[in-house]
């Protein structure tokens, strides 16, 4: 991994799964990448690791997790882990920080989680480009 500033949240994602593959593998674990293969983004040996990455620090910030991962967070305690990756955003690996919630402490937290509901809506690029600045 090099050290280059990131920008935008697709490369500070990117960064963070990386290097958490990197650290996985380092502590003897066989890591990968598992984006869209199922409710994580790496598995690692009996490990299933949601990263969170984040461009700066996460203190005192909210987690979001979908249903799936919620749900399987607290169906499989000892193999679902979150992982916070911090700092991302200024590009060098040294500089992050890891912060890995598993077990009972993760269990902890989502014992407070609260659901939220929420609506997205869709601004299609024919109405965005129609559409008039103020």
């Amino acid at each position: 991994m090099t050290t280059t500033e990131v920008r935008g949240p697709e490369q500070i994602e990117d960064a963070a799964i990386e290097y958490v593959i990197e650290r996985e593998r380092a502590e003897g674990r066989a890591a990968r990448d598992s984006r869209g293969q199922g409710v994580a983004d790496v598995v690692s040996g009996d490990r299933v690791i949601e990263v969170k990455a984040h461009g700066t620090s996460s203190r005192g910030h909210e987690l979001w997790l979908d249903c799936s991962q919620y749900i399987a967070a607290k169906g499989d305690p000892d193999r679902i882990w979150l992982y916070l990756v911090e700092n991302v955003a200024q590009g060098d690996p040294a500089e992050f920080r890891l912060i890995r919630l598993g077990g009972h402490r993760l269990q902890e937290l989502l014992e407070r989680a609260r659901e939220q509901r929420f609506w997205t809506v869709p601004v299609p690029v024919r109405v965005y480009d129609e559409a008039e600045e103020d």
